[in-house]
């Protein structure tokens, strides 16, 4: 699909554990289940040509849930890091992390660091995945790196997004996100990428996570290949009308 080409698509992963209530199981199998559509999701958008994916797998207010959730949460990113990284360098995909990590257990830390350090030569897609990721907190840290000579008043958007990416844990040239999917019927951005998405196309399904495949993926690229995007701009067409 020509539209995929080059794209950051980021995708907000929501609906895990409503998907395991309504099937009368715990909120941690539907992880488990969610986690094996992040493994499609990755293949599809490889094959598609997305140039940059990226999930939202633990925001910084998912502190909050139960510590049984949150306990499996973890050990469910440490052991996919653990067994696709190997998946992930056949298929040339770069794996990096973004977010806070001084809060994460050191085993699912020295996870992320293999993982990123293994995938560090891929280039056929940029995958990030973010864990205890707040954008506020991002953007909060990266103007306390503002240089005190000069300070804001000299410092352009290229800088900021530099310490932005310094913040965050990011690889330069991720780029600008293109299309926000946001899976479970939910319409909010719930502090991911703000920076980011600035003029990103926004994408809601009601499909719960565990059940959004490679066609619902093609489906939120076709409805994006159909939008026009101005950045502020007014067309020529429209102009001459």
């Amino acid at each position: 699909m020509s539209a995929a080409l080059s794209l950051h698509v980021a995708i907000i992963m929501d609906g895990n554990g409503r998907w395991a209530q309504r099937r009368g199981m715990p909120r941690s199998a539907g992880h488990v289940h969610g986690a094996k559509a992040v493994n499609g999701i990755v293949e599809a958008a490889a094959q598609t040509g997305i140039r940059t994916l990226t999930l939202y797998a633990f925001s910084a207010d998912n502190w909050g849930r139960p510590s049984l959730e949150v306990d499996a949460l973890m050990r469910l990113l440490q052991r996919y890091l653990t067994i696709e990284t190997r998946q992930c360098v056949e298929q040339s995909i770069r794996i990096n992390v973004i977010g806070r990590r001084d809060r994460l257990r050191p085993s699912l830390v020295r996870a992320i660091e293999q993982s990123e350090r293994l995938t560090a030569a891929c280039s056929r897609m940029h995958l990030r995945i973010a864990i205890d990721y707040s954008s506020q907190h991002s953007i909060l840290e990266a103007a306390r790196r503002v240089p005190r000579h000069g300070g804001l008043s000299a410092l352009s958007i290229e800088e900021f997004e530099s310490l932005l990416a310094q913040v965050d844990h990011s690889v330069a040239d991720t780029g600008a996100v293109d299309l926000l999917i946001r899976t479970g019927g939910e319409q909010r951005l719930s502090d991911f990428l703000l920076w980011d998405c600035a003029y990103a196309e926004l994408y809601f399904t009601d499909r719960l996570w565990p059940d959004f495949g490679e066609a619902e993926l093609k489906a939120a690229l076709a409805d994006y290949s159909r939008r026009q995007r101005r950045f502020g701009k007014v067309l020529a067409a429209a102009e001459t009308g």
